[in-house]
């Protein structure tokens, strides 16, 4: 059925369709976790709306499974299946900047490195995430924790307007006005609810902004920690940034007797007036000596891609990540304990600040429901040799639980692995009754299953 399927594909779509035996395929089928080994039935490399229209019946008709791919960040491999279809969007990667208006249109398939460099050349940018190379779309439609969301709230926040082609092969706007139930969903709800081919959003005016990375001695995570805690609940919101736990990796600003060991690091972000930044930022100096700093103005896209480098695809993932309302002293020291053995260069673990604007919105406002929690701590497992994989899954795991008595419920659907799809409930909260109303409106057979998924409302 599969070939059938493939090549009445290859005679409809303007795209690309590569199938087990083209050249490119074994390109193709990979996504960014070197972890998934899929073989789907094809990849196709969607020209426009139509080729997604078109693989979207296909997978319907034949009832085969569907995977979409963005930036093909998804630590689970829900941009990839064995034997179904694969919408690959990375050929739709343009960017429309509307200065006057501070808005910008931008296809599914763009990085954040794309679209802050579009939005850069005019002096404006919106909350985005934390690596250049992670695809707007999967983090927009998980929410978007990212450096400017203390002042300009979640990258979903920002959304105006979507382009969606949903399970019947219907393209629709979703918006304030229009498919406003399905503009609710989008903003939280994953990828759970059609194929989103282009974004509209609200920029802001952030060209330049003042920080950069500062590396702390390990033994003194403690003291960098609770600092942050209350410099972060108290600081205007143009202040961004995280800290976290990281392996020092061999960089000119960090002495090389410190290189691959473990280091607590500060990333602030100053997004205000230029000439306010170096006091906003000297705190995140003054706590502790640091090992090494690399502080300064630098364009906004520079940071966003800061760790890019550490990331090449390929690399063996595994992620867990849960919501906090404070950063309690007892959640101090699982941090300090775990965060003193990060098992290696790639891995990061970040405590991200998601206060200000992002609480100014209401928890049934959009569908990312977690608005009254301080802190999202994620931990990001990657490093390089299959033959680790145990023994790191298994640091990632009990740092997790250990983690559980100081935080609630529900985690953040973007750093969910694939064995978290029990927590769906826990992890959309007071938002997934209404959720699987909607998925039923839209996906009632539920085609667009390989995500944290919500089931149909029955």
């Amino acid at each position: 059925m599969s070939t059938s399927v493939v090549e009445a594909l290859r005679g409809e779509v303007k795209g690309d369709v590569i199938a087990p035996g083209d050249s490119g395929y074994e390109e193709a089928r990979r996504v960014y976790n070197g972890m998934i080994d899929k073989r789907p039935a094809a990849v196709i490399r969607c020209a426009g709306t139509a080729d997604v229209a078109a693989v979207i019946r296909a997978a319907r008709t034949d009832g085969m499974d569907l995977s979409v791919r963005g930036g093909s960040h998804s630590a689970p491999g829900f941009g990839t299946n064995d034997g179904g279809l694969v919408i690959d969007l990375s050929r739709l990667q343009e960017v429309v900047v509307d200065p006057d208006a501070k808005t910008a249109r931008a296809g599914g398939g763009c990085t954040w490195a794309v679209f802050n460099d579009a939005t850069n050349a005019h002096g404006l940018a919106t909350t985005g995430g934390i690596i250049g190379s992670t695809g707007i779309g999967g983090l927009t439609l998980g929410g978007g924790i990212g450096y400017l969301a203390r002042k300009y709230g979640l990258t979903c926040d920002n959304l105006l307007s979507a382009d969606v082609i949903i399970a019947d092969g219907q393209t629709i706007t979703a918006n304030e006005r229009d498919h406003s139930d399905l503009f609710w969903a989008l903003r939280g709800g994953g990828g759970n609810f059609g194929v989103v081919t282009t974004f509209e959003y609200q920029l802001h005016p952030v060209a330049e902004i003042y920080g950069g990375a500062i590396a702390y001695p390990v033994d003194q995570a403690d003291e960098v920690l609770r600092f942050y805690r209350s410099y972060i609940a108290e600081a205007p919101e143009e202040l961004g940034g995280f800290v976290g736990f990281h392996r020092a990796p061999p960089l000119p600003f960090l002495p090389e007797d410190w290189h691959f060991k473990n280091i607590c690091l500060g990333v602030p972000c100053w997004a205000g007036p230029m000439e306010h930044g170096e006091k906003m930022v000297q705190p995140f100096l003054d706590v502790v000596k640091p090992v090494g700093s690399l502080v300064g103005p630098m364009p906004y896209p520079a940071l966003n891609t800061l760790f890019d480098p550490l990331l090449p695809p390929g690399l063996q993932h595994y992620w867990k990540s849960s919501f906090a309302r404070d950063l309690s002293d007892e959640a101090i020291v699982v941090h300090s304990d775990f965060g003193a053995r990060v098992p290696s260069i790639q891995t990061a673990v970040h405590l991200y600040p998601i206060n200000g604007a992002v609480q100014r919105v209401g928890a049934d406002e959009t569908a990312f429901a977690y608005r009254d929690v301080d802190f999202s701590p994620v931990i990001a497992g990657m490093w390089e040799d299959p033959a680790d994989n145990d023994r790191n899954i298994a640091w990632v795991r009990g740092y997790y639980d250990a983690l559980q008595p100081y935080s609630v419920d529900g985690g953040y659907v973007n750093f969910m692995d694939g064995d978290d799809q029990s927590r769906a409930k826990a992890n959309y909260r007071g938002t997934y009754d209404r959720l699987a109303a909607i998925k039923r409106d839209y996906d009632p057979a539920n085609l667009f299953h390989l995500n944290q998924n919500i089931r149909p409302a029955t």
